[in-house]
């Protein structure tokens, strides 16, 4: 018994050094952009938060894909790949994350390398804690002379010359971050909580001038109803309620969805904004877009597709937003000896 408390207090290490970076951080500060979103938000799990890392019994790739507002010339474009696996001799998860999002005529592109942990506390037969923590490296690049600037427009088109001279203009900036997350979660229920930007790094591309990045603050959420038996050795008919909020700045956003599964297909709708409040940015409604859903897995693969459809003043202009996620598990373990596996939907 001596040994058996022993082993479990070394266990506990990883998780309390994983809690006390949750409450550690500086302040936040105003935000003039935002970083990239994903519709299929839980199709994109270890961008969520760390404490996705390890999620499956084995091993777990996933790719996500967005084009938001193709009808504007330089539109938004993210690209993600990620690849997890849980450890169950140290209770831990372990991946890692890269991204690029490219946007604009300037090619303003930011690509992102991040390493991930979460380690699993099993609170009581019913609930399990989950703290995580990533740390990433970022470079942003600009190709200044690609950019078109007021003073060059004439009646005609844009010919002459730009007056505009930057003062000593970096085409490439590169900086450190870090983000700490915790999540509980049941069979039915989950929550959770991300702060990402902990290190609030400077991504200003011109000599000598800051703009950091504020902090990033994510609460997500959900429950689940099963009914029906079980098909092919997975669950039956389910329902599933899902929820993301996130403040950045002065920025904020709110995602609610209801998905619909039955093996092999899922259908889901999701509406994004706060109709409620105004915003704080022009006094305007938040309205942003009304999402639909349609996803298809095997036992190990997932293939999920989603269009935006704009609800706001640019409802007119912006061609919505397509998004695709891949998601393929291997190295699972024997049926008899999963772990309880997390209950939102993929």
């Amino acid at each position: 018994m001596k040994n058996r408390r022993k082993t479990y207090r070394l266990h506990l290490i990883p998780g309390i050094l994983l809690l006390a970076l949750m409450v550690s951080g500086p302040g936040v500060v105003p935000l003039k952009a935002q970083d990239p979103q994903f519709s299929q938000f839980y199709a994109a799990p270890l961008y969520i938060a760390p404490s996705f890392a390890g999620g499956t019994d084995g091993s777990r790739v996933v790719m996500n894909y967005r084009n938001q507002w193709p009808s504007i010339p330089g539109a938004f474009v993210t690209y993600a790949f990620s690849f997890d696996h849980y450890f169950h001799n140290y209770r831990s998860g372990a991946g890692i994350l890269i991204s690029r999002d490219q946007a604009g005529t300037g090619n303003l592109a930011n690509n992102t390398a991040t390493l991930m942990y979460s380690y699993n506390f099993q609170l009581d037969h019913r609930w399990t804690m989950r703290p995580g923590v990533s740390f990433s490296y970022s470079e942003r690049s600009l190709d200044f002379y690609r950019l078109t600037f007021g003073d060059q427009l004439n009646l005609n088109g844009i010919h002459d010359p730009s007056t505009f001279n930057p003062v000593q203009p970096i085409d490439r900036v590169g900086y450190f971050d870090a983000t700490s997350s915790l999540m509980t979660y049941s069979d039915f229920a989950w929550a959770g909580l991300t702060v990402d930007h902990l290190m609030r790094p400077n991504q200003s591309m011109v000599e000598g001038q800051k703009s950091r990045i504020p902090m990033k603050f994510s609460v997500f959420g959900g429950y689940r109803f099963d009914f029906g038996g079980r098909l092919m050795g997975d669950r039956g008919e389910s329902i599933s309620l899902a929820m993301l909020y996130r403040n950045q700045g002065k920025y904020n956003q709110l995602d609610l969805g209801i998905y619909w599964s039955i093996h092999p297909i899922s259908l889901g709708v999701l509406y994004r904004g706060i109709p409620i409040f105004n915003n704080h940015v022009h006094g305007l409604f938040n309205n942003d877009a009304v999402v639909a859903m349609f996803g298809l897995r095997t036992n190990n693969f997932r293939i999920g597709y989603s269009y935006d459809m704009t609800v706001s003043r640019l409802v007119n202009s912006t061609g919505g937003s397509h998004e695709i996620s891949l998601i393929y598990h291997f190295n699972q373990g024997p049926p008899n000896k999963k772990p309880k596996m997390l209950p939102c939907p993929d």
